[in-house]
């Protein structure tokens, strides 16, 4: 097996490149097909589930439908306040606590509803648009001059790196 770095030739199997010490085993992994499974960027960073649900919920686009579903669930929590005041058993003691979720819910409604306006006021800029720079056409008949040997250079590419080792070895 040869490294994609440095283009060392090693044994079958090793960890890590003998020259360079790049770590070789997802190339041993990759040849025989048997590649780990990606972990996702919140697991990797060891958030709890907890964690990940607030970050999608920071995350995602703020909509209207989700400001009135927020804002009428208040007052859904108060109306339910209001019930268990006169109806239910001891609800005069109570009855308060369920003001709490009230207010989190139209409060939560009108802070969505805040963003939903403020993203459409602000414009969506479309990246630029990307210009390649113009190449001059090859000159015709002409063949290319003869490569000076003495000449040497880094290769542009580790691929390209590789293949002149083994090109080499041959």
């Amino acid at each position: 097996m040869y490294c994609p770095k440095c283009g060392t030739q090693n044994i079958d199997g090793a960890s890590f490149c003998r020259a360079c010490g790049t770590n070789l085993s997802l190339v041993s992994q990759a040849l025989t097909g048997h590649l780990p499974e990606a972990v996702s960027e919140d697991e990797a960073r060891g958030l709890s589930r907890r964690e990940r649900r607030r970050a999608r919920k920071r995350n995602r686009p703020p909509s209207i439908e989700r400001a009135v579903k927020e804002v009428f669930s208040g007052i859904a929590f108060i109306c339910v306040a209001i019930a268990v005041l006169f109806y239910a058993p001891a609800g005069h003691i109570w009855w308060f606590w369920m003001l709490i979720p009230a207010f989190m819910g139209i409060g939560d409604g009108v802070a969505e509803y805040i963003r939903f306006k403020q993203s459409q006021k602000t414009p969506q800029l479309a990246p630029p648009a990307y210009t390649p720079p113009a190449i001059p056409p090859a000159p015709l008949g002409r063949e290319l001059p003869p490569r000076d040997t003495n000449d040497l250079y880094p290769p542009a590419s580790v691929t390209e790196n590789t293949t002149q080792l083994l090109d080499r070895d041959k």
